[in-house]
């Protein structure tokens, strides 16, 4: 089965930092997603948190993940979420649905800020710049 990610900040095309860039050129962009929530801006990466019911947006790319049992692991690393301690992670690693923009909708996995943003940080347009 085709897994796929939901990437809002630093791993989308062209805003892979040079240390992922070999793990981010194995993943295949998708095309522009949505997903229902709010984006804050972190500093020098966001956080979002998903909200069904937000009537904000979070928008990102989708990324088909290759057939390679490490990368979920590699992710995870990446983005600060231990699966055996979620409670002490800085993401947690989850199911979304996402809004692609032709219409169609795909399971994806999604790291969700797992922390209390401030909300003054909040980035009305959904949308996370380097």
């Amino acid at each position: 089965m085709t897994e796929y990610l939901f990437a809002y900040g630093t791993l989308q095309p062209g805003l892979v930092p040079e240390s992922m860039s070999a793990l981010a050129g194995k993943l295949t962009p998708i095309g522009k997603g949505l997903v229902h929530g709010v984006l804050y801006d972190l500093g020098r990466y966001p956080g979002a948190i998903p909200d069904a019911a937000s009537p904000h947006q979070i928008v990102g790319t989708v990324l088909e993940l290759p057939d390679d049992e490490n990368i979920l692991p590699k992710l995870d690393a990446y983005e600060g979420f231990d699966p055996a301690s979620p409670a002490s992670s800085e993401y947690i690693r989850e199911r979304q649905t996402v809004k692609l923009a032709d219409g169609r909708t795909l399971d994806c996995w999604f790291y969700g800020y797992n922390w209390k943003p401030d909300a003054s940080k909040a980035i009305p347009s959904g949308v996370w710049k380097r």
